[in-house]
């Protein structure tokens, strides 16, 4: 059972060492990933923060004018350029979620989402949110991946 926590702490969070203490020692901290400079204020979020070899992206919303598949051209896009800043890419998605505005649009927005995260595909649920998505965006998708 110890050997199989310890090697479960290796696997996700890159933590090495035999003992409690060099465990300890070896957990990494949490890191900020920016695409500009760091802002003068405090922001409300993060766009991306890795943990490890962890790698959260929050949410991304399309705020313009279009329909369903440009907006989720664009989010994936934006999710995409995130992954790479970050050292990752699409193809190291673990989980993704999908929230739309409409439930209607559930088919066309699978035609552009198809083959965005490679053969193999993160798990992903889909939702329609209640009361919308914020900004007016038809669609926002946000992932978990691995560096």
């Amino acid at each position: 059972m110890r050997t199989g926590r310890r090697n479960l702490l290796k696997a996700v969070f890159g933590v090495t060492g035999l003992t409690t203490t060099a465990a300890a020692q070896s957990v990494p901290a949490k890191k900020i990933h920016r695409r500009g400079p760091k802002p003068e204020t405090t922001p409300l979020f993060s766009g991306a923060v890795s943990y490890g070899n962890l790698l959260f992206i929050a949410g991304k919303g399309a705020h313009f004018e279009g329909d369903i598949k440009a907006h989720t051209k664009h989010v994936l896009d934006e999710i995409q350029k995130e992954l790479e800043n970050a050292g990752s890419s699409m193809e190291k998605v673990l989980k993704c979620n999908v929230y739309l505005n409409d439930l209607k649009d559930y088919q066309a927005m699978n035609e552009v989402f198809r083959g965005r995260f490679g053969e193999d595909p993160p798990v992903r649920t889909t939702i329609a949110a209640a009361g919308g998505i914020p900004g007016n965006s038809l669609v926002e998708i946000d992932v978990i991946a691995y560096i």
